[in-house]
């Protein structure tokens, strides 16, 4: 059959009956599409972790400027690229049957990005080095909104919702040991001894290679299906003026609020690390250490927070993430020996694991299918808000004020997103759940038997 007689066979069908077809795609090529998102995301999160964890990008600032507030400016320029992004990107990806090419797309700008780091790194001194950095910052915020809204959709497609927190914790801690020590090997090795003429450069370049191997194996492996239905195109003004429909459902609105308050203890993030180097020395060997105390608990963590979450619920997991998170900014605040700065950094990577595994999978369990693309980028747009302005006003206050009134004022939006968690926000399993079960006893007699 022609791919047109077989899209003009599937519109002759009911709904319930593609709804059919495409959970019986999903079962038919769920192993196979396991894999590739196994793979894909180990190899990704090996290489961006080490991008993203809070030891490297701060410290690679600090060292080429000496400046609080440009560590917290550089920080901002990597959420300012994602603020737009993912509603541009979701407004297109809802109206496609198939993301996957979309995806590929964005993923390998993103990973050009990174390469571009490694060579001005590597080639560029001085004030062009900084304004290119910068730059590229903001490039890759701005391509990593749009990646994250495509990947989350792709998972959400092919992964029954019972196995995305096992998937991604396999994947974390597969992928997360790689990078603790890779980091560590970066931070006492390439860093420490200026490898290749710029140790930092030279760890850019082992990020891009490792995601852009992950990204090759999702290319070439991953079998995308056809959902039932997909939106019909809208111009793009129209569809933001139903963000207000979204955002209806109270459960999701204060699980907004929620993230949002998560989001603006990162204001703290980008001096974790330099709050602490001003108690032990800022040395290659300390951020390749408190680089391994981080990404090593946020590796090990993955399993619990994966299989909590998918037994639960991630309304549990989220609240417990916020709680070790601000656990661990009051043990770095508070005692001041290397165990307890290393506990700390332990404390700080497994709350950022859990927040993240939460975050990213509770939000695909609110309202319908056919919402997934915009939820996912109202939310990522939100974030990228909160991050882009609170390290670049976290970066004028450490200047002002020193570290600690920054970390503590994270401390404090921590609890306040676990007061929300706790007292407003239902798990949304539950609330599917409830609806089945009302569905099921307003039918009439005849057919509930």
């Amino acid at each position: 059959m022609t791919m047109k007689g077989a899209a003009e066979g599937a519109e002759t069908k009911s709904l319930a009956e593609r709804e059919a077809d495409y959970a019986a795609f999903v079962e038919a090529n769920l192993r196979r599409n396991y894999t590739a998102h196994f793979i894909h995301g180990m190899l990704g999160m090996t290489g961006f972790r080490l991008i993203y964890a809070p030891t490297f990008i701060p410290t690679y600032i600090h060292r080429l400027t000496g400046s609080d507030a440009l560590v917290g400016l550089g920080t901002a320029l990597l959420q300012f690229g994602a603020i737009i992004s993912p509603i541009f990107a979701a407004s297109r990806f809802e109206t496609k049957q198939r993301i996957l090419p979309y995806a590929i797309r964005t993923g390998t700008m993103m990973r050009i990005m990174i390469l571009g780091l490694a060579l001005a790194g590597w080639f560029l001194r001085g004030e062009a080095l900084l304004l290119v950095t910068l730059g590229l910052f903001f490039l890759l915020g701005a391509f990593n909104g749009t990646q994250r809204v495509a990947f989350q959709m792709l998972m959400s497609k092919v992964i029954p919702i019972h196995r995305r927190g096992r998937l991604q914790a396999y994947r974390n801690i597969t992928g997360g040991l790689i990078a603790a020590a890779l980091s560590y090997v970066a931070g006492r090795w390439l860093i420490q001894n200026d490898v290749l003429g710029n140790g930092y450069a030279t760890t850019f370049f082992l990020a891009f290679v490792l995601t852009s191997l992950g990204l090759t194996v999702l290319q070439l492996r991953m079998v995308e299906p056809i959902p039932p239905v997909v939106r019909s195109p809208m111009r793009f003004v129209d569809r933001v003026k139903t963000f207000p429909t979204l955002l209806e459902d109270r459960g999701y609105r204060w699980f907004i609020l929620a993230e949002a308050c998560c989001v603006c203890a990162r204001i703290s993030a980008p001096f974790y690390i330099l709050y602490a180097g001003s108690q032990l020395g800022l040395s290659g060997i300390v951020i390749g250490e408190l680089s391994l105390a981080y990404l090593g608990a946020d590796t090990i963590s993955n399993l619990a927070w994966g299989h909590l979450g998918d037994r639960t619920g991630y309304r549990s997991t989220f609240t417990l993430a916020a709680a070790l998170w601000a656990g661990g900014i009051a043990l770095l605040l508070t005692v001041h020996h290397p165990w307890a700065v290393f506990a700390a950094f332990c404390c700080l990577g497994a709350g950022n694991c859990g927040y993240q595994m939460s975050q990213q999978t509770m939000v695909l369990e609110f309202g319908e299918r056919a919402d997934v693309a915009m939820r996912l980028a109202l939310s990522t747009t939100i974030e990228g808000t909160i991050s882009a302005i609170g390290p670049l006003l976290g970066g004028l206050m450490a200047w002002k004020l020193g570290y600690p009134p920054v970390l503590w004022l994270s401390f404090g939006f921590l609890c306040l997103a676990i007061l929300l968690l706790i007292f407003r926000v239902r798990e949304p399993r539950q609330r599917q759940i409830m609806a089945i079960v009302t569905d099921d006893l307003l039918l009439p007699e005849s057919e509930s038997a």
